[in-house]
């Protein structure tokens, strides 16, 4: 049930709460540790993906574990700039809302025998919101360059993209389960 990509899904889930503390006490050099470990945690999101399929560890914890260990990443560093004031409420509830949405017609499908598959457009708009969140953990200019307006605006860019993948999630479930 361990297995090597479960492991390194685990070591992301485990990964958040120190990622958190890194926020809780805002500061250059700590919002830049915060950004180098999310990069990095995120990048173990590919990790456990190849190493399941080319080893052949693909597993149902390993199904259930993948998504859980993104949201629970992606929902943390939103919860946490939400509570520095750094990016607005409203902003990550649209984007924890729709990746909660997901994730329960996700589980309904799969009750009645459905899979709904992440498709290129989802795993994009994953892919957008870490790039969105790196400069807005970061915060505080750098040589001369202020993140803040970079990260809004790629947050922004995600914002669209996650609404768009949200719908077509929904389109998705309802066209399956229709079908019956």
């Amino acid at each position: 049930m361990l297995n090597p990509a479960n492991k390194v899904t685990l070591a992301r889930i485990i990964a958040v709460p120190f990622l958190v503390l890194l926020l809780h006490f805002p500061s250059k050099p700590l919002n830049a540790v915060a950004m180098i470990v999310f990069i990095l945690v995120a990048l173990t999101d590919l990790a456990d993906g190849i190493i399941a399929r080319r080893w052949n560890f693909v597993s149902n914890l390993g199904k259930f574990l993948d998504p859980l260990a993104d949201k629970l990443l992606i929902s943390s560093v939103l919860i946490m700039l939400v509570s520095l004031g750094w990016v607005q409420a409203w902003m990550a509830i649209v984007i924890i809302a729709r990746e909660l949405t997901v994730t329960g017609l996700r589980a309904i499908a799969a009750d009645q025998g459905h899979v709904i598959a992440a498709d290129s457009f989802g795993k994009f708009k994953a892919v957008i919101q870490v790039v969105a969140l790196c400069p807005l953990i970061l915060h505080y200019p750098w040589w001369g360059i202020d993140p803040q307006p970079i990260g809004l605006l790629l947050l922004y860019l995600a914002l669209i993209l996650t609404v768009i993948s949200g719908t077509k999630y929904i389109y998705q479930f309802f066209r399956q389960i229709n079908r019956e």
